[in-house]
């Protein structure tokens, strides 16, 4: 099987790359693999469905420069195909005086990265948007909302294969063979043959790097976030999202209430070490790859240094109680009684030698193939931007 271009990953990042390639060449001759029967499988289908605005990230960085874009182009995308979302708006809350200086500092980047109409809000004002909340201060940011990212995955992948693109489910990439200018992409059950390699594989795209590079300098770390759904009667207590300050040295936002577009609130996530790279369930261990993890040195330094956070992290995990008094800190209504468990997911953080949590989305390129090693949130509300972005790169490859 011949293609100009393989994409591995059927993910939103690797469906939506394949689509802005075909949208802007159509008669390129292209082929997405992923080694799940369904796509978005993974991160996309247990994604929590918000629509990120870009408050949070380094002006100027990857993800700043990609959520602002991939936030308007998912709109437009989601008007034109008549995708159901709603732009509800967060609010992000300071609970006590410590936390008010690093809400000045999410204020000011939100204005940095050119968000309209935000709006610093007092404790009075809190209440009129969260009666239930509990904080002295805050930010409300209308862009927020939410939307189903698996309707969305299945709304590319239909448009790619309109545009004659091929998806072939249910087959796991195993090598990636390049000899005289010609690039063998074997899967266990065929191989494809292609000038150009475009790697998306989310939660394994670290092991797919290493078969075209030799000088790979991280590894994916994954971590499961867990989340409670709270029960229908007590729904009331959350009228949109509700988002704590997040602690600026960890990659991660926090326990916060989510409000679902197919109806629901969800509350969470956490983040503890995954032992297995879809590690959906504290029982889902596979010992190699808990191995590779451990004896990372990049992982080692982060468990060093952040070892207090990740005991309480994993506290929380086996502690409904503890994990209840995390969200009191937001909804001092809520109760224990009042969660009943629900889907986790699975984070794929990249991590480097020296221990540094990768930030920022990171893209690296190599004579046969494009490397796409580290993309978590907000890469569904970027995907279109990230998929132009590389789309960009592929296609300079080929004249265009």
């Amino acid at each position: 099987m011949k293609y100009d271009i393989v994409v591995i990953g059927g993910g939103i990042v690797g469906l939506a790359t394949a689509l802005k390639i075909k949208e802007q060449k159509p008669a390129i001759k292209l082929a997405l693999i992923d080694k799940e029967k369904k796509i978005a499988t993974h991160q996309t289908g247990h994604n929590s469905g918000v629509i990120h605005s870009g408050i949070y990230y380094k002006p100027g960085s990857l993800k700043a420069n990609n959520c602002i874009r991939g936030y308007q182009m998912l709109l437009e995308f989601c008007d034109n195909n008549d995708i159901p979302y709603e732009l509800c708006g967060k609010v992000i809350v300071a609970t006590n005086q410590n936390e008010v200086p690093q809400l000045d500092k999410i204020y000011e980047r939100g204005g940095q990265n050119g968000l309209k109409n935000l709006k610093r809000i007092s404790e009075a004002e809190l209440k009129e948007h969260e009666p239930h909340v509990n904080g002295i201060d805050g930010i409300f940011v209308p862009q927020t909302g939410i939307i189903d990212y698996k309707s969305v995955a299945e709304t590319y992948a239909k448009l790619i294969e309109d545009y004659d693109g091929k998806i072939y489910s249910g087959q796991k990439v195993v090598d990636i063979i390049s000899q005289a200018g010609e690039t063998h992409v074997v899967t266990d059950q065929s191989t494809f043959q292609t000038r150009l390699v475009v790697n998306c594989a989310g939660l394994y795209s670290d092991k797919i790097a290493s078969l075209t590079s030799q000088k790979l300098n991280l590894k994916i770390i994954p971590f499961r976030g867990e989340y409670y759904e709270i029960k229908a009667e007590r729904q009331y207590l959350v009228k949109n999202l509700i988002y704590p300050v997040p602690d600026p040295n960890f990659p991660f936002l926090g326990v916060h209430f989510t409000r679902m577009i197919q109806g629901g609130v969800e509350a969470g996530p956490n983040a503890v070490l995954a032992f297995q790279r879809e590690g959906y369930t504290k029982s889902d261990i596979n010992l190699k790859e808990l191995a590779e993890t451990l004896s990372w040195p990049g992982f080692q330094k982060v468990a060093m240094k952040y070892w207090k956070t990740g005991v309480g992290e994993m506290y929380r995990s086996f502690s409904k109680s503890a994990f209840t008094k995390a969200l009191q800190k937001l909804i001092p209504e809520i109760q224990e009684d009042d969660l009943l468990a629900a889907e986790a997911g699975v984070r794929a953080q990249a991590c480097d030698r020296k221990g540094g949590l990768i930030d920022d989305f990171l893209i690296l390129e190599e004579n046969e193939a494009i490397n796409v090693c580290n993309a978590p949130s907000p890469a569904a509300t970027s995907s279109l931007s990230i998929g132009q972005t590389v789309s960009e790169l592929a296609l300079k490859r080929f004249g265009s």
